[in-house]
């Protein structure tokens, strides 16, 4: 491992400020704004501080903790050349931050930093999402990607991963960002450390919690203003009522961040919060073109003129399994309208949940007939098995 290279004085400051002073967010802005800089708030009496933004939240941290502190940080990165120390006011913290009321004063970042140089959009949702729900945000997110935008999400379970998984795919595109709600050094869930390691290698991790900071449940929602203040909107593709995902689109808009919004069938709870937020003024999107319309013609043409061989997006983006262009970069869809539809039994099906009964009903088939062409289709990726007996057709075919 690489030998720790030691923080500027400027940095351990910084450092010193935010992770050990005891002082919280507000107050160490308020320092800041009357003293001029880290190093001259760390230079004062606690005496001097304390009267002007009062006592800390907790102690400060004692000399020894403090320099096991410093020393961790100057240990971890070193470990990986693209690993990066972020100030409020360095060059290259993230500009779109900047416009929000508390925007981080120090930031973990992982990866490639030039990426936050580009137009973004943050892409949120369930963490339980139907197959359908799962596979648009992964489309959705390649399509994008391969555009040029910035694929914005927090590495949970569901939408969230389907997301980066899709832009990771779009070769030649702009990545995708995670911002977690733990230490960079302490991924969560556990189970997406490979994902991690991919977008590390094509794309940014990005934290603004301290190194060891285990996953604690009121950090999530707080990490959601960073996902959405780094895009220039938030698309919702799969949100229940009650929901994380709702907030982020909630902070989005507090920020003058577009809210956009897929629908999906009336039958599911984990549609309710995108048919909310449409009804709210959200935009409602069904194709790619619908998200580049509604980010602005001004950024839309930035984009078009960048990729001039992107296929244009006249339906819904494809599902798994169906065509795409033949530069790679983004999915070309499948006749929409049922009656274009050759299978009968996908033209059965529909696109909302259905059981077995009500399906048999509709084609006439008997039990064992309907099990094999289902089966044929869940094999071709087409079809999704969900709870209760139900089945519902995945892609947008």
């Amino acid at each position: 491992m690489p030998q720790a290279q030691p923080l500027s004085p400027e940095r351990r400051a910084w450092l010193w400020l935010v992770e050990s002073s005891g002082h919280r967010p507000a107050a160490q802005r308020a320092l800041l704004r009357r003293f001029g800089g880290p190093e001259a708030v760390q230079a004062l009496p606690e005496a001097q501080r304390q009267a002007v933004v009062g006592p800390p939240a907790r102690p400060a941290e004692a000399p020894e903790a403090w320099a096991r502190r410093l020393a961790a940080v100057e240990a971890w990165q070193a470990g990986a050349p693209q690993r990066h120390l972020l100030a409020l006011g360095d060059h290259e913290y993230p500009e779109a931050l900047l416009s929000l009321a508390d925007p981080p004063l120090w930031l973990y970042a992982e990866g490639a930093l030039d990426r936050l140089a580009g137009p973004a959009l943050a892409v949120v949702g369930s963490r339980h999402p139907t197959p359908a729900g799962a596979d648009h945000a992964r489309a959705f997110a390649q399509a994008l990607a391969a555009r040029g935008l910035l694929i914005v999400s927090g590495l949970a379970r569901g939408i969230d991963a389907a997301a980066h998984e899709g832009a990771l795919a779009a070769t030649g595109g702009a990545g995708t960002v995670a911002v977690i709600g733990t230490g960079i050094d302490r991924l969560y869930p556990v189970a997406h450390a490979a994902l991690a390691r991919r977008i590390v290698a094509d794309g940014l991790l990005l934290s603004e919690y301290p190194l060891g900071t285990p996953p604690l449940a009121g950090n999530f929602p707080r990490r959601n203003r960073l996902i959405a203040g780094l895009g220039q909107g938030t698309l919702v593709v799969e949100a229940a009522l009650a929901s994380g995902s709702l907030i982020t689109a909630r902070l989005a808009a507090e920020a003058g961040r577009e809210v956009l919004a897929i629908p999906g069938s009336i039958d599911s709870p984990q549609s309710r919060g995108c048919h909310s937020l449409i009804k709210q003024g959200a935009q409602l999107v069904e194709t790619v073109d619908d998200v580049l319309e509604a980010l602005g013609a001004p950024l839309a043409a930035r984009l078009a003129a960048a990729v001039p061989q992107a296929a244009t997006a006249e339906g819904p983006v494809a599902g798994p399994g169906e065509a795409t262009g033949a530069s790679g970069a983004e999915p070309v869809a499948e006749p929409t309208a049922e009656g274009h539809e050759t299978d009968p039994l996908l033209r059965a099906l529909g696109h909302e949940p259905v059981d077995l009964d009500t399906l048999a009903a509709r084609t006439g088939l008997d039990a064992a007939s309907l099990n094999v062409q289902l089966l044929a289709l869940e094999l071709d990726g087409r079809l999704a098995r969900l709870g209760g007996g139900r089945v519902q057709r995945r892609g947008r075919a």
